[in-house]
């Protein structure tokens, strides 16, 4: 079996298996030849992008490891594991069991341990098989026994030394840097001091490690949804327990189940304000536990905080009398917004704008501006009264999405309508008060529209409307009328 894929000169091979290894195949040969020597291959094209996804999902389960891991080139996996080997019974023993479960997951690997990156992916690729995958401190002088290829250089390179008869690592090192640079570059030296750790070659890591985080692993694994829930229980109260020591509050925080068969789940929830409660954090995990997998058996689950905010004290109020609860309404609204979704949970927030439709915006809603906006009251007055109470400037609370069209009768250019018809519907206005006007706002591009006169009117029902006059009598452009809202 092989994988193909486009190459220089034709479709090649990419990745060959144990038995076409055997036959003579390797990764780059054309696939012409590859059929020459072996009539009845079995041949597959490549999916790199899915390849890169599969290894991107193993790196985030190498961080059971260490938290410092990330994909390296299109077949390895990179990790620091300072200070975490002792947790697994050493490096050797950390990288035995490594390799243990990704056999299990199906998956063929190689691991070295090695003092700089460089050493250990040469280590791990061409050291033999007789050779401990574990190059301890003091041994570099073993890597001067790898070919050329474990300096991880280009086709080019290699091909330029082994004309020069250069075969392994001990050759390039051996000769003068000067002389090496001009022949090849300084891609080469540059190399080299990786490989022995003269030059610095960090790793960052995937994803970044959050200081807050709390995770268990556990001894035999778990699929009971009541020990997934009391598992989650734990790991909250001790995240929320060093969060309420920094002073910080969670915005964001993610839940991940790392499975025996190498899968990871992560479930994630948000929160409008900072939080470091563990009752209400729980609450918002509670409800998406249940789309948990847990397959053959959870072993391991880790929480992490990955949007904190400062979480500052704040004075209660001396009377709640009348007033809503901040932190109530907070656990409200997040937990509309993780049910539904946080674009379906929106409050409206006022914008600088001339024109009534474009005064507001929506926005996903949050405990700091979601003080209702202040409206005058109105009382049930008939309409003539409420003018004079109110004032001009009163503002209908309901408007239409878009300004409807309508058919009025005004005895001068200046008065309200004495009748209008709307949606077919004949209306005989009792009281009107107006106009009011409002110009374009020319300052803004594409924005040079007509001046708006405004009436508050009510009909002979008693029903209360929001009418405007759209243009001036005696322009080029006769003017037109709209309903654009309702008073209650």
């Amino acid at each position: 079996m092989v994988l193909t894929g486009s190459g220089q000169g034709g479709i090649r091979l990419t990745a060959v298996d144990g038995a076409a290894a055997r036959l003579g195949l390797s990764a780059g040969m054309p696939l012409a030849d590859a059929r020459a020597l072996v009539p009845g291959l079995n041949v597959a094209d490549a999916a790199p992008q899915d390849d890169a996804k599969a290894l991107a999902a193993l790196a985030d389960w190498c961080t059971r490891y260490g938290p410092w891991c990330a994909v390296d080139g299109a077949d390895g996996i990179r990790l620091d594991i300072t200070g975490c080997a002792h947790l697994f019974g050493g490096e050797a023993a950390m990288l035995r069991d490594m390799e243990r479960r990704l056999r299990g997951f199906g998956f063929a690997a190689r691991g070295a341990v090695a003092d700089t990156p460089a050493a250990a992916w040469g280590w791990a690729r061409y050291r033999g098989r007789n050779r401990p995958p574990v190059l301890e401190t003091g041994q570099t002088d073993l890597l001067l026994s790898l070919p050329v290829a474990a300096l991880r250089l280009d086709v080019a390179s290699l091909d330029t030394l082994a004309v020069l008869g250069l075969a392994s690592v001990g050759a390039v090192a051996a000769l003068p840097r000067g002389p090496l640079s001009q022949r090849l570059g300084e891609a080469v030296l540059e190399r080299l001091d990786r490989l022995f750790g003269r030059l610095a070659e960090p790793i960052t890591p995937r994803p970044v490690a959050e200081p807050l985080i709390s995770r268990m692993i556990f001894p035999e694994a778990i699929g009971r949804w009541e020990d997934i829930d009391a598992a989650a229980h734990r790991l909250v109260g001790h995240l929320c327990a060093g969060m309420s020591l920094k002073g910080q509050g969670a915005r964001r925080l993610e839940l991940g189940f790392y499975r025996v068969d190498g899968g990871v789940q992560h479930i994630a929830i948000g929160t409008s304000s900072p939080t470091h409660s563990p009752d209400h954090i729980l609450r918002l995990f509670a409800e998406r536990l249940g789309t948990v997998a847990p397959g053959f058996g959870i072993e391991a689950m880790v929480l992490r905080a990955s949007e904190t905010e400062p979480l500052l004290s704040r004075q209660s109020a001396f009377s709640s009398a009348g007033q809503a609860d901040p932190a109530a309404l907070a656990a409200l609204i997040d937990r509309l917004q993780n049910r539904l979704g946080s674009h379906r949970v929106v409050q409206l927030i006022p914008i600088e704008s001339h024109m009534p439709e474009r005064a507001e915006r929506q926005k996903p809603a949050s405990v700091e501006d979601s003080s209702p906006r202040k409206h005058r009251k109105s009382a049930s007055l008939s309409m003539a009264e409420a003018f004079y109470k109110q004032g001009r400037s009163a503002r209908p609370l309901s408007l239409l999405p878009i300004p409807e069209p309508i058919e009025a009768i005004a005895p001068v250019p200046d008065d309200p309508p004495l009748t209008f018809r709307w949606r077919r519907n004949l209306h005989r206005v009792a009281f009107a008060d107006g106009p009011e006007r409002i110009g374009p706002e020319w300052w803004l591009p594409g924005q040079q529209g007509r001046a708006r006169d405004y009436y508050r009117v009510e009909d002979a029902a008693g029903r209360r409307f929001w009418l405007y006059r759209e243009g001036l009598y005696g322009a080029v452009e006769p003017p037109r009328w709209f309903l654009h809202g309702f008073f209650p």
